[in-house]
């Protein structure tokens, strides 16, 4: 069992132990691109190991050459090192940790996951593809875990949103390439509204949409009321585009 250690600053060190991947021929797709797959957690365990199963599955064929989780404070700490994954403790707030993760990670292309983001049927493939032949940024499809009508009017109201104002959230995931990720700056260290200050720097014209959903968890819109927490998301997103300071509108969020 092979050990190694990542080294950060203010970031604890923590072992990794290597997914063993069964020695099989690649049958003609051998990926020569390297993906660094980064997940911003903090107190989501149950969620995350979902995500880093389905990540460990297509480990291969997607190219992934490391997972690094950035976790921000849970209480227990989440156990990564069955998936082959490395686990970075830091600053709470996803813009800290994605940018911690990301500073960490050495792969020539970055995916970044929320916990509870689960990548559908078909997107090591399409990852690949994508990577192999566009210099863009790429999202996810965006998908709920609920079989119910006001899931399929909010997806179908996202898709809406993204064909015509180009802003996904961080819910499709970011597929992006090291060289746009370091040209745009990258994620500044914000508490909230993290993935739209990236996006809106990365722009329409270098953002693609994969065709592969992303599946995450619907439990914040059973728990809220779809109307409410749309009409919250809304509200904040609305907050960011007049100045509202990134601090405050997290506090409405909660």
């Amino acid at each position: 069992m092979q050990k190694r250690y990542i080294r950060k600053k203010n970031i604890t060190r923590t072992k990794i132990m290597k997914l063993r991947v069964p020695t099989q021929s690649c049958r003609g797709y051998c990926p020569a691109t390297m993906l660094s797959v980064i997940i911003p957690t903090r107190n989501a365990n149950a969620s995350l190991q979902r995500t880093l199963a389905c990540l460990a599955e297509s480990r291969q064929e997607a190219g992934i050459g490391e997972i690094i989780v950035a976790d921000g404070g849970s209480v227990t700490s989440p156990d990564v090192s069955e998936y082959g994954a490395v686990l970075l403790r830091g600053q709470s707030g996803r813009g800290h940790q994605m940018a911690a993760g990301a500073k960490a990670a050495t792969g020539d292309w970055l995916l970044f996951l929320h916990a509870d983001t689960v990548p559908g049927k078909g997107w090591a493939r399409a990852v690949q593809s994508h990577m192999a032949q566009s210099r863009k940024a790429a999202v996810f499809r965006f998908e709920l875990d609920d079989a119910g009508i006001k899931a399929r009017l909010l997806e179908k109201l996202v898709l809406l949103r993204c064909r015509v104002f180009a802003m996904p959230y961080g819910d499709q995931g970011l597929l992006v390439s090291r060289s746009l990720y370091d040209e745009t700056g990258g994620f500044r260290p914000l508490p909230l509204m993290e993935d739209v200050d990236l996006i809106s720097r990365i722009g329409r014209s270098r953002l693609a949409y994969l065709d592969v959903a992303a599946t995450t968890s619907a439990e914040r819109y059973v728990r809220d009321g779809y109307v409410a927490r749309i009409v919250r998301n809304l509200t904040c997103l609305a907050m960011w585009f007049i100045g509202v300071s990134p601090e405050r509108i997290r506090r409405f969020y909660k």
